[in-house]
């Protein structure tokens, strides 16, 4: 599997990145167009790397200054149906089903630290349809709810920024998490207490016993496990970008129902359900951002020795090739 490199080069940096690029065998189709860019100028390099080695090549070339005085853009091929992508891929350390381009979670953390307006439209979907799940005692529409609810994004950036040391992202990213909760609560709050008041439903629909749904305000050890798994699931599928592993965090952790019990027992205002609620949040949460972190720390340490031994490896092929 490789991965397509597409570099703004300024002309006094053009040589280095070239020899970088050309002396790794982890990268191939490397093409100069020289002058070519006009915006910022510059030169046109391109080339493909095998997915395991591009955050390696990314890393180097940002501490070339690239970063910030070129421009670097990374894609991804439909298809390589050609015989030296194999030996490419072999050159690269680590397998590229578990490669993590680790500049571009960053980009993509940050991405998801801001409040938009879907984001908290979907939030407040997604507790107003857990609402209905408790009055109803529905698991399916719990299970929709889960799926709906797009919190888990802000929960993996929060990872991410503590994980990677980036502060501000992770601070930025937890705030939206709790705000956006708080306002999607207050809106169903709002909506309930006037479905309270014209009939559309009663106190006894909240309160009474709720085979399918009781495990929604009554946390338990079982509770903080599902979501330590499920933190851990979640930024491993995020990192490798395995989007299809995603549906089943959505649907293992009770955050967005939850919310919506709190809202109806504001509502009702019955201590008993809000406590509860907020604890069974609250557990999730956290359970995801310490499985989270932890799992991606452990990733960082795996990739760093990879990739110290990758720049042996580079360095010793530079020595051997410079004394034949």
């Amino acid at each position: 599997m490789l991965m397509h490199l597409r570099l703004t080069v300024p002309s006094a940096l053009s040589s280095q990145v070239r020899t970088r690029l050309v002396n790794d065998d982890a990268v191939t189709n490397v093409a100069v167009s020289a002058g070519v860019v006009l915006k910022p100028e510059g030169d046109l390099i391109e080339a493909d790397v095998a997915r395991e080695a591009v955050s390696f090549v990314i890393d180097d070339l940002t501490d070339m200054g690239l970063g910030d005085s070129g421009g670097i853009v990374v894609g991804e091929p439909l298809a390589t149906p050609f015989q030296r992508a194999s030996s490419v891929e072999r050159a690269a350390h680590g397998d590229p089903d578990d490669a993590v381009i680790w500049r571009l979670l960053v980009e993509r953390a940050k991405g998801a630290s801001h409040i938009t307006v879907n984001y908290l439209a979907f939030l407040v979907i997604a507790t107003a349809l857990a609402s209905i799940a408790v009055l109803t005692d529905s698991s399916v529409l719990v299970v929709g709810a889960m799926v709906v609810g797009p919190e888990f994004a802000a929960v993996a950036a929060t990872c991410v920024g503590l994980a990677m040391g980036e502060w501000h992202l992770a601070g930025r990213s937890f705030a939206l998490l709790v705000w956006t909760f708080c306002a999607a609560i207050a809106v169903i709050t709002a909506l309930a207490w006037v479905g309270l008041h014209v009939g559309l439903f009663d106190a006894d629909m909240v309160t009474r016993e709720r085979p399918q749904t009781n495990f929604i305000w009554r946390p338990d050890k079982w509770s903080f496990i599902v979501a330590l798994l499920a933190g851990a699931a979640g930024v491993l599928a995020m990192a490798i970008d395995k989007s299809s592993a995603m549906v089943g965090v959505f649907i293992s952790v009770t955050t967005v129902p939850a919310a919506g019990n709190v809202a109806l027992g504001l509502a009702i205002w019955d201590w008993q359900e809000i406590r509860g609620s907020l604890a069974q949040l609250g557990l999730n949460i956290a359970g995801m951002l310490i499985a989270g972190v932890v799992t991606l720390v452990i990733e960082r340490l795996v990739w760093r020795q990879l990739g110290e031994e990758s720049r042996f490896t580079l360095t010793q092929r530079h020595f051997n090739r410079a004394h034949r």
